[in-house]
């Protein structure tokens, strides 16, 4: 009989780690930081995130652009029409592959680090990235990733440097750094398996 719980229990595992695991936006948040006037530093964010990581270790991040939140409207306003230009550009994307048998083999309560190769696709131009993020297992069905170093995103790079020139413009400053740093905290939950193996 405990030999027989023992293969149940194995099978069970073996099909949670074929299982997605999908953004639970309740528990993530991704911020950056803007630089004006060559000494103001804000943090802003965006409110909307979906993302999956499949069983095959692909990675999706979308940023709904028109979520931006940067605590005062009329910026928000102006940065989804000017910078962002959302009614072309909606949404910004992330990319990547993770080794899964990694991801499988992490214990709940330890932790693993992982330096990632990723496409940002944000406002028509696609950008090859570096992320580096420590992934925490919470539970058997729960990951936290989270940016060990921020990713710094130029405008110059991503086709939004007419963008930031309008808002530097409206706003009558001097300057608006385009080198932004951004961080993230994700939060993901084991979707079940849609096709359980026998």
């Amino acid at each position: 009989m405990y030999r027989y719980l023992i293969v149940i229990g194995l099978l069970i595992s073996a099909t949670a780690a074929k299982a997605d695991w999908l953004l639970d936006s309740k528990e993530s948040q991704l911020n950056f930081v803007t630089t004006k006037s060559g000494q103001v530093a804000e943090v802003h964010r965006f409110s909307a995130l979906e993302g999956q990581l499949d069983a095959a270790g692909a990675f999706k991040l979308s940023i709904q652009l028109a979520s931006i939140d940067s605590l005062i409207p009329i910026r928000d306003e102006r940065m989804r029409e000017l910078l962002f230009e959302t009614a072309r550009f909606p949404t910004a994307t992330v990319t990547a592959n993770i080794d899964p048998a990694r991801l499988a083999a992490l214990p709940i309560g330890m932790t693993q680090t992982h330096v990632v190769d990723g496409k940002l696709d944000l406002h028509g131009t696609v950008k090859t990235i570096q992320v580096d993020v420590l992934v925490a297992r919470l539970a058997a069905d729960q990951l936290l990733v989270v940016s060990r170093t921020p990713v710094i995103v130029n405008a110059a790079e991503v086709g939004l440097v007419e963008g930031v020139e309008k808002l530097r413009a409206i706003a009558g400053l001097p300057a608006i750094s385009p080198a932004v740093p951004v961080n993230f905290v994700l939060g993901f939950s084991q979707a079940p398996s849609a096709n359980p193996e026998p």
